[in-house]
Parts: structure tokens; sequence; C-alpha cells
């Protein structure tokens, strides 16, 4: 076996209560690597087309990488996919903490889940063995109370959880798979896959010793990082992600502001993190054998009472709740973040469609009569905060607000679905596609509906300076914002193919490890003499193979696409006068479909499935 893997892959059928361990071949492990890697080989290969994605028959995997489970900074993550059925595409998600790294010290590189249990239960694994357990009693319970039921349970405080909360169980579509409490695979609802199946929490316990070829060449790379990461990582190691930005932010018009319809967001700096440290208990952790401590934990008493078991928000969330809903009270937004880590919902959808309701509140299409009463308005925090609450319960305008903002606007009628900020169903992350031009269009080709990470950010290679890093994969000279030429599109082929590697490899995209770095230490882990090269083609069959599974799906040209909004400026701020031009944009995308070897209509050919070692997938399409 490849050393940096386990070679077992455990299969869970519920309906069954059967388990049961596969072994691939090495070649599987190449190929694919882990992570979304796996994810996308299992669902092209075993789900049916057209299943409803909260049916039994839907595949809920979790899947780790070769360098998962050692001392390596930032490659304490697993992936988690299936069938989304916030956009019924192709949906994954990644998430930190050590829920990954202790599956793999038990014996796994991933788990494949099946079926509908007849009553809710969970998976227990300790140390290369798997059993069902019921969780009747566990069913209801927040993420907080359900882990240590299980810890004192299997009486274990070491024990990882994965698991989800009230909103998972309710199916809120875009719920979230929670790791240690305040870690979310968050975005494409894959908590509400794990609802639909009664599975409440996945418990894991190893001590399993892993093996690399070569350890003092990885013990060299680590050293060398340590010795080199703190000064462009300390905004990181004071406030994590947001730090020192949320001024700057507003003012380029990067912050969304109020739907993404406006530029001017005075309350910036107030929702700084750097302002947690001065007014709120603001703590740092870290994932899994990481030295980058990034991860907030943040407690307040009054007003809000927020548990710092539950961490802290990260950027996203800050925006989401913050900016996007026109609120600056960092109290209120860090209490919304406690709600979606207890009842597992993703923080991007919940508070784009919150920003999304009040625009629709304000416009009269939503009245005090749909909202029970709640003045949601832009800028009420305690409406915002109620309105989290109301979706995680799916109570009143909760339950319409649960299904995400396309489904909403079509219930909701009376021209909403102007408001409604999403890609193929999934709500648009917090950064702004009328500046970062190149992004906008990773928003309408990505396989997940709009998606920011596994996503070229323009401000990375404006300048000399930002784009030496870059030359190792060909991208040789900066690019302005607002471009959507042939370079930036090839600058964003080559760099989205690179990031989905990531996603493969289970790597943090924070941490600076560069194209030279990863070949190195993939070598040193597995052995392999892998290439950048050989790696950005993994990136890119990855990305081919969810583009199959969406065609598979009914998924077509026409939902590679961005709202309207976008094709207008903001109404106030730096971006008044900017805006994506639709024809640019639509050069764009059909630009990229080339680049990547598919025809008009994004259909990859079979030649490119051929070259990718992909043409047993051809039968798809």
């Amino acid at each position: 076996m490849v050393n940096g893997y386990t070679g077992n892959i455990l299969r869970v059928d519920l309906t069954e209560e059967k388990v049961s361990t596969e072994n691939p071949d090495d070649i599987f492990y190449r190929r694919y690597i882990g992570g979304e890697g796996f994810v996308a080989y299992y669902l092209l290969k075993e789900l049916k087309a057209g299943i409803d994605p909260l049916s039994p028959e839907n595949k809920l995997i979790f899947a780790t990488g070769p360098l998962t489970g050692f001392a390596i900074p930032g490659t304490g993550r697993n992936s988690v996919g299936a069938k989304s059925p916030l956009t019924g595409g192709f949906g994954e998600a990644e998430v930190g903490g050590h829920w990954g790294a202790e599956l793999k010290h038990a014996g796994f590189d991933a788990i494949i889940v099946e079926g509908k249990a007849k009553n809710p239960v969970y998976i227990w694994i300790n140390d290369g063995e798997a059993e069902l357990r019921d969780a009747s009693h566990l069913w209801g319970k927040v993420t907080g109370e359900a882990q240590e039921i299980i810890q004192k349970e299997l009486d274990d405080k070491l024990i990882r959880v994965a698991q989800i909360g009230p909103g998972g169980e309710q199916m809120v579509r875009y719920a979230c798979v929670i790791n240690d409490l305040r870690n979310a695979a968050g975005r494409t609802g894959m908590g509400a896959v794990m609802g639909s199946k009664n599975l409440k929490a996945i418990a894991v316990r190893g001590h399993k010793k892993l093996e690399v070829i070569d350890k003092e060449k990885l013990r060299a790379k680590i050293k060398e990082f340590n010795e080199v990461a703190y000064k462009p990582m300390k905004g990181y190691f004071e406030y994590g992600t947001g730090g020192g930005i949320m001024e700057q932010f507003a003012t380029s018009g990067n912050l969304p502001t109020r739907n993404f319809r406006d530029g001017n967001f005075l309350g910036a700096n107030a929702l700084d993190p750097g302002i947690m440290k001065q007014e709120i208990s603001l703590k740092m952790e870290a994932c899994y054998a990481c030295s980058i401590r990034c991860k907030k934990i943040v407690e307040i008493g009054e007003p809000w009472n927020v548990d710092p078991i539950y961490g802290g928000p990260e950027y996203e969330s800050i925006a989401a709740f913050g900016s996007n809903c026109d609120v600056d009270d960092i109290k209120a937004v860090c209490k919304a973040n406690e709600l979606c880590n207890k009842y597992s919902i993703d923080t991007i959808s919940t508070g784009v469609s919150i920003g999304f309701a009040m625009e629709c509140y304000e416009n009269g299409i939503l009245s005090d009569k749909d909202t029970n009463g709640i003045k949601l308005n832009f800028g009420n925090a305690e409406a915002m905060v109620k309105m989290v609450e109301m979706i995680c319960k799916r109570e009143g305008l909760g339950d319409i607000l649960a299904e995400g903002v396309k489904r909403a606007a079509e219930e909701i009628k009376n021209g909403a679905d102007k408001f409604a900020m999403h890609v193929k169903g999934q709500e648009i992350p917090m950064h702004e596609p009328r500046l970062k031009q190149g992004l906008g269009v990773g928003y309408t080709i990505s396989p997940t509906g709009a998606e920011h990470m596994a996503n070229l950010h323009d401000t990375s290679i404006t300048s000399e300076r930002s784009i030496a890093v870059h030359s190792a994969i060909g991208i040789l000279e900066p690019l302005e914002l607002d471009d959507i030429g042939a370079k930036k599109v090839r600058a964003l082929v080559y760099y989205s193919n690179w990031r989905n590697l990531f996603n493969a490899l289970l790597i943090c995209y924070f941490l600076p490890w560069d194209y030279i770095d990863i070949p190195e230490i993939v070598r040193a882990v597995t052995g392999w003499y892998s290439s950048t090269w050989e790696l950005m083609k993994v990136g890119e069959r990855i990305t081919t193979m969810a583009r199959v599974f969406n065609i598979r799906e009914g998924l077509t040209k026409k939902d590679d696409w961005l709202p309207e909004r976008f094709f207008q400026p903001h109404t106030s701020g730096a971006l008044a006068e900017t805006s994506i031009k639709p024809e640019e944009l639509k050069n764009a995308i059909t630009t990229y479909y080339k680049m990547m070897g598919w025809n008009d209509e994004g259909i990859p050919t079979k030649s490119k499935l051929e070259e990718l070692e992909l043409d047993w997938t051809f039968q798809y399409l």
C-alpha cells in the first residue's frame, strides 16, 4: 500500500445495518488522490441519474487525503460530498479541525454512507472497527449537547465527532456537517443529506501510526515552514480571517453590503476581529498539528450569551451577518455564528438568505404578517439573530428561507427573484464579483454553485510582486481587476485547477505552501515522483468529473450565469460606476469551456476525457 494511505475505505449501509471494508488499488489513489477526488469518483460511479438528493439512494462520502493525519501544518481537513439538495448537482465541502486526522489514525481513508436508518443512529469507529449505535436519545439535541453525551457514553473525551444539529435533522437545504462543534463543512447542504439518512453523528477514535517514505525530507519542509510562516501569517495568528481588512474591503467595494446592492458600509471597522480582541473575550486555537492558530474562540455574556465551545465567526460569517444585513453589532454577529454551529447550518447561505428577506421586506414583497411581526429592516440586529433561529428551527418565514434563496423566491413570487443572490441555487459568498471579475467568472462555472475557495481572487495577480509566486504555473504578468479577457480566463483555469488539488490533498488554502513545496511534500509522504504538472492534472480531473456529474443531472450552460444585479453598479461607493458586462461574461465563459477542452455547450469532449483517463465517464453525457 502507498504510504500516506491506510488502504481501507469503510462502507456503511444504513438500510441493511451492515459495515464492510474495501481496498482500492494504488492507481486509484494516485489518480484521484483523496477528498473531492474520491467524492467525484464515487458519485459518478455509484449514483443513479436523477435521484432525489434527500432520498436513501443518495450517498454521503467522507474522505481524507494522503497528507491527513501527519504533523504537517494545514492538513487537518477532510471532505464531505453527496448530490446537493441545494443545487441538485455536485455537492462537496471541506472542513478543518481534528476529525479527519482521527479517522485516518482509526484506519480508514474514507467512508461511504448509503441507504437510510429506520431510526436515528450514529457510527462509532474505533481503531479499524466500526458499528452502528442508537442515537434516538441524541436526536433533537444541539451539537454541544450531543457531543458531550457521545463522549460520556463511550467514556473518552478525546473522541472526535462529526455531526449534525437540529438544522440538519430538519433538512435545512444548506445544513452543514460540524466537526468538533466549531468547524463546518459548510456549503452545498451535506448536513441535510446526513439528516435525511437518520445519521446523527460519526464518532471516531484511532491510534494507528502513519508512515512516510522520507521522514527527514518531510521534517525539513515543516521546519522551514515554521521558521518563515509567522511573518506573512501574523494577522491570522492574532485575529483569524477578517483581521485588519474589513475597512479596506468596504473602501474598495469588496465587502458585500445590503444584499450586494450598496457600496457604503460605515460600520466596517466595528466588525473587524481586532475589535473582538478589545471588547470581547477572543482566544485563538488551531486545527490538527497546525502551527497557525487562526480559529477564533469568543465568549459573550450580555446581551447575547455566546458559548465559547462553538468557536467564533470567520470573515465569511462576519460579512454575511454583518455588512450584508447592514448590521454593525459584532456581538450579534457572534451570536448568529454560534446558532449556526449549534444547529449545523451554513453561515454564508443563512446570512445571504436573511439579506434577501430584508430586501424583500423593504420593498413590500414581505409584510409584517409574513415575518410574524418582526421588523425585518436592514440594520436590525435583533431581527437578524431571530431570523437565524427561525431558519434553524424551520419556523414561520424561516421555513421558507431554509429552502435557500432560489426556492424561497419561487415561493414568495412578486419579483422576489431579482433579490435572490445565487448561482445554481447556492448563495453567493462574501466577495464582490464586480470588483474581482475573474472571480465572477469562477462563480458561474463552479460545479457546486457560487464558490470562492477553489477560485481565482483577482487581487492576487494585479502587481509584479503578487504575480511572482504564480510564475511556477505560467501566470507571468499582472492583470487588471475588471479584465475578463482570454489572459484572465487562462489564469482562472490554471489557478482553479491547482486549488481543486487542495480539495483532494486536503490542505488549507490559507497557508503559504507554494507550487514547489506541495509536490515535495507529496513525494516525501507517498514516495511518488509527483510533479506540479501531474498534481494540477488531478485538479483538472476533479473539475471535469464534477462537470460530467452536473450534466448527467440536467444542469446546462444556462446555469452558468450570475444574477442580473451584478450587471448594474453599486448604488454608492467605489463601485458606483463599475459592473460586469454581460457580453464580456458570456465570452469569458465560452473561452473557459474551450480552454478546459469542453464544447460550446460546456460538455467535455471525448478526447479531453480520454486525456484525463476519464473515458469511463463518457457514457454519462
